[in-house]
């Protein structure tokens, strides 16, 4: 029973930065090519893997899969073409 009550806090808390990344992105505080914007998406995603993955909702997991294959793939495409970010590549 912890254990469930567990994986839907992180479920919850991976929904709160999901919805936290668009409001900061709505509200311009962060821009689609920031890394930071991408890391929040993937921290929720995760979350949302997890707590998706005990309660073997599927298509909520496949959906949660899918946004955190493209957070990981801007976040690759960001630190290899931006300059500014090359101290983060070594």
């Amino acid at each position: 029973m912890e254990e469930i009550m567990m994986f839907s806090l992180m479920g919850w808390i991976g929904a709160f930065f999901i919805i936290l990344g668009y409001i900061l992105y709505f509200t311009k505080k962060l821009k689609i090519d920031y890394v930071l914007y991408h890391l929040i998406n993937l921290f929720g995603s995760l979350g949302l893997i997890a707590s998706t993955f005990i309660t073997e909702s599927w298509p909520a997991l496949t959906l949660s899969l899918i946004f955190a294959g493209i957070s990981v793939a801007y976040i690759v495409r960001i630190l290899s073409t931006k300059p500014k970010y090359r101290d983060l590549r070594d």
